[in-house]
């Protein structure tokens, strides 16, 4: 999410540590206007396109995991845990920013969501089901 030029970048709005949704909302407004000027693709491919934005953040967090172990002997060791904390909070700015896209009542979806899979996760009774997380 930082690949942009600086004369593109949004106004800066230092998040007061609580609620992420204005930021988000700022975000995703920025990232319209900004699309919607070169747009190359529009409607529902546009869409598709934008939210494809989200594999390529886990990438980078495979790509960090990877460099922060050493794994590619080429490159040994070219990442820092560091680097996997900060790809992995560009995957949740983005997913959250695509949930924007989809849904003007993010906030609302959002916390549904997050209180379904707490409840069926941590709350009721202990089944055979809820001991292996196999989805959310």
């Amino acid at each position: 999410m930082t690949d942009h030029a600086a004369n593109d970048t949004p106004p800066v709005h230092t998040a007061d540590g609580g609620d992420p949704w204005p930021t988000i909302d700022l975000l995703h407004a920025w990232l319209h206007a900004w699309l919607d000027a070169g747009r190359a693709h529009g409607g529902r491919e546009g869409l598709l396109l934008r939210i494809l934005k989200l594999s390529e953040e886990v990438g980078e967090v495979a790509q960090a995991v990877i460099g922060a172990t050493g794994q590619n002997p080429r490159k040994g060791v070219s990442h820092t845990w560091d680097d996997v904390r900060s790809e992995l909070c560009d995957v949740v700015i983005t997913a959250m920013v695509a949930l924007r896209e989809l849904a003007p009542d993010a906030r609302e979806v959002f916390a549904d969501r997050l209180a379904s899979v707490a409840g069926r996760s941590l709350g009721g009774p202990r089944d055979a089901s809820r001991d292996r997380p196999d989805h959310f």
